[in-house]
C-alpha cells in the first residue's frame, strides 16, 4: 500500500515562490501526469480522429482541437463516448479502437507541443529525483512521447490506463508500490489527477496552465519553470 502523508489541501503556495516547502517529509520522487502537464497533443489528435471518421465513413461534424481539449485527461474510451454522443454504438466501438491507433500514429509523426521549460526542467529534476509518469492514455502513447520528445531517459517507469484498464488512482498506487516510493508527489492539471493523489495519500502539485480546474491542492504553479525551482528548493532527504 502507498505510504501515508500529510493532510492534503492544508496550504496553497503561490507559483514562483520556491522558498516555500512542502508540509510533511521532503519528496523522494516525482510522478507526472502527461497531457496538460508536460505537453499538449490536442491538435494532433483532432487530425487523427477526423482521419478515422473519414476512413470508416462515419457521419459527424469535423473534430476540432477544442473538442479534444475539453475531454483531455480522461481514459480514451470515455473521451470518445463524451465527444461522439450521437454516434451509434457499433460506430463508437470502431472509433474507440481505431482512434487509439491513429492517435499514436499521428503523434509519432506530428508530435505535440511541450510546455515551456519542460525539457530543461526535466533534465534538472532528473539529477535530483527519480521521475515517473502516470496517465489515462492508451497503450503506446507514452512511448510516442518518449520518442518524439527525446526525454524518455529522464523517467524510470510509467503506467497508463491502456496497459492496465485501471483508474489513475489504481495505476498511481501500483507505480508507487512497484518502485518502492516512500514520499512521492504527483504533478497534474485535472480533477482526476487531484482525486488520484488524494486516494493514494500523496501531495498534489497543481499546474494551472493545463486542461482542468482543481480546488484542493498542496501547491499551485503557473509554469513548469516555477515548479522546477520549487522542487529543487525542497530540503534534501535524510537517509
Amino acid at each position: 500500500m502507498p505510504p501515508r502523508h500529510c493532510r492534503l489541501g492544508a496550504k496553497v503556495a503561490e507559483s514562483g515562490r520556491p522558498s516555500e516547502v512542502l508540509q510533511g517529509p521532503p519528496p523522494d520522487s516525482v510522478v507526472f501526469d502527461l497531457d496538460g502537464t508536460l505537453w499538449d497533443t490536442c491538435a494532433t489528435c483532432a487530425v487523427a480522429w477526423n482521419r478515422v471518421l473519414e476512413r470508416h465513413g462515419i457521419a459527424f461534424r469535423p473534430i476540432t482541437e477544442h473538442d479534444v481539449r475539453r475531454v483531455a485527461g480522461r481514459p480514451h474510451e470515455e473521451c470518445i463516448r463524451v465527444v461522439f454522443t450521437e454516434v451509434a454504438e457499433d460506430d463508437l466501438l470502431t472509433l474507440i479502437a481505431d482512434t487509439q491507433e491513429e492517435d499514436n500514429r499521428m503523434v509519432g509523426e506530428l508530435g505535440g507541443s511541450l510546455y515551456p521549460d519542460v525539457a530543461v526542467g526535466l533534465r534538472r529534476l532528473q539529477a535530483r529525483y527519480p521521475l515517473f509518469i502516470v496517465s489515462n492514455c492508451q497503450a503506446g502513447y507514452v512511448e510516442r512521447f518518449f520518442d518524439w520528445s527525446g526525454l524518455g531517459d529522464c523517467f524510470q517507469d510509467f503506467e497508463c490506463w491502456g496497459n492496465t484498464g485501471l483508474s489513475k488512482s489504481e495505476n498511481l498506487a501500483a507505480l508507487i508500490e512497484r518502485n518502492g516510493l516512500r514520499h512521492p508527489v504527483l504533478v497534474g492539471d485535472t480533477p482526476g489527477d487531484e482525486a488520484a493523489a488524494h486516494a493514494c495519500g500523496v501531495p498534489f502539485l497543481y499546474v494551472d496552465y493545463g486542461f482542468g480546474e482543481c480546488g484542493t491542492v498542496d501547491h499551485r504553479f503557473s509554469s513548469f519553470g516555477h515548479l522546477t525551482e520549487w522542487l529543487l528548493g525542497q530540503p534534501p532527504r535524510t537517509p
